[in-house]
């Protein structure tokens, strides 16, 4: 591969910190905000290099609604005039609600029209006004700041724990970009948990990502972003044995990331040059028919119409197989949405609107043409659980969410696809 016209490199930052009183989006809609830990934030990096342009963007939110991503880039595309944008969300439940789920609470529009939006948009234009010549330094640190959260209990039922024995990816990656005169412009940082360390808490923060965030930012002394990967089966590595705690076990946590991310910060200090590429298209996953008319009205019969969270999902996806039957809609064989993958030397960004189980990642690690595969969990939009097919006989609360976000459900098999269709792309990469 030939080098091309140097890269350039941009970052901006900007505080979108709700007033205090928001709902808290992540477990129930009724937990309402008391006071504010520490600042969200959200954070963009601009990359250019000849004709090529690309940013990414990650808020210290929860999810983003795929209409509201949607949204979203396509202003932050028209103001910076670079038109491959990767919208991203770390995860933490404790920040307002832009997911929009059912059974959660609707979008706090108010909050994102006055300051999630402004604040996007305005991080992004000082990412795309910031742009200099810049090297990639890439620096990798095995964490154990995550574990699989897909508990067995003795009876076989799994619930949200630790689970010692399950998949999780202990691989911590921080991508540094410095001027050649070595002067810092943004960091990267990559790994994949759930950010629950906080539990149902009243405070607003970032959970455990803000003290690694903070840290590495001060090291450093350049803005730094969090990427969140594959954390679908994944949680937080709490001191209580759990996936949820208080803020405490959050701070706690994040005080391990933060060690971990400045030991892979500091491996990645041979910054060189690197080419930037993008690739667009389509992926095409497989649907399963829906539920029989009859199976589904009496699974609605059963349900509360009281229930919140899965339990008020459930209930729509029910609903929703009926009114199909109802109105002779037509079954479809497949979901189609976009991909945009970018590649940045030995470094692929490879996102999901899904929350993907970790597996997926590793597999897709295993047979990818680039050395540094990293998969960008909830990312352009929200579309639930993406599990590994060999957990979907197991059940769960993830398993759940998967079978009844669609009228539709993807096929079982929906890993290999994703797995072979990004592969497909990536070999146009390179």
């Amino acid at each position: 591969m030939t080098m091309r016209e140097s890269l350039l490199a941009g970052a901006g930052q900007r505080d979108i910190t709700p007033a205090v009183g928001c709902n808290l989006f992540g477990y129930r809609p009724d937990i309402v905000s008391e006071s504010v830990n520490d600042a969200l934030t959200v954070t963009a990096i601009a990359l250019s290099q000849g004709g090529t342009a690309a940013m990414l963007i990650s808020a210290t939110l929860g999810a983003f609604q795929t209409e509201l991503a949607d949204e979203i880039r396509a202003l932050a595309a028209a103001e910076t005039r670079i038109p491959h944008v990767l919208l991203s969300a770390t995860h933490t439940h404790s920040g307002p609600n832009t997911a929009g789920l059912q059974g959660w609470g609707g979008i706090a529009r108010e909050y994102c029209d006055n300051i999630l939006v402004p604040g996007i948009l305005a991080a992004a234009k000082e990412a795309a006004a910031s742009r200099r010549p810049a090297l990639l330094g890439i620096g990798t640190a095995q964490s154990k700041v995550g574990i699989n959260r897909r508990q067995h209990s003795l009876d076989g039922r799994i619930g949200l724990g630790q689970n010692p024995w399950g998949c999780f990816d202990p691989t911590m990656t921080v991508l540094r970009f410095a001027e050649p005169n070595g002067s810092a412009i943004a960091n990267i940082i990559h790994y994949g948990a759930h950010c629950t360390g906080s539990g149902c808490n009243t405070e607003i923060t970032r959970d455990w990502p803000g003290v690694m965030l903070d840290r590495l930012e001060a090291e450093s002394g350049a803005p730094a972003m969090f990427l969140n990967g594959a954390f679908g089966d994944v949680g937080p590595r709490l001191s209580n044995g759990k996936t949820t705690g208080n803020l405490r076990y959050a701070l706690e946590l994040g005080g391990i990331a933060a060690s971990d991310a400045v030991q892979a910060w500091r491996n990645a200090k041979n910054a060189k040059p690197a080419n930037l590429s993008v690739i667009t298209g389509e992926l095409e996953l497989p649907l399963k028919p829906r539920l029989p008319r009859e199976e589904a009205q009496k699974l609605f019969d059963e349900t509360s119409s009281n229930s919140i969270n899965v339990h008020s999902q459930k209930r729509q996806y029910y609903r929703n197989v009926l009114a199909a039957w109802d109105s002779g809609l037509q079954e479809e064989a497949h979901l189609a949405f976009p991909q945009t993958l970018v590649s940045l030397g030995d470094v692929v960004f490879v996102p999901f609107p899904f929350e993907l189980f970790s597996e997926i990642s590793l597999r897709l690690r295993e047979y990818s043409p680039f050395a540094h595969t990293l998969c960008m969990g909830i990312t352009n939009g929200y579309e639930a659980y993406l599990p590994s097919q060999d957990q979907l006989c197991r059940g769960g609360y993830e398993v759940d969410m998967f079978r009844t976000s669609r009228t539709q459900p993807l096929a079982d098999n929906t890993d290999d696809h994703i797995i072979r269709e990004n592969l497909w792309m990536m070999e146009g990469l390179k």
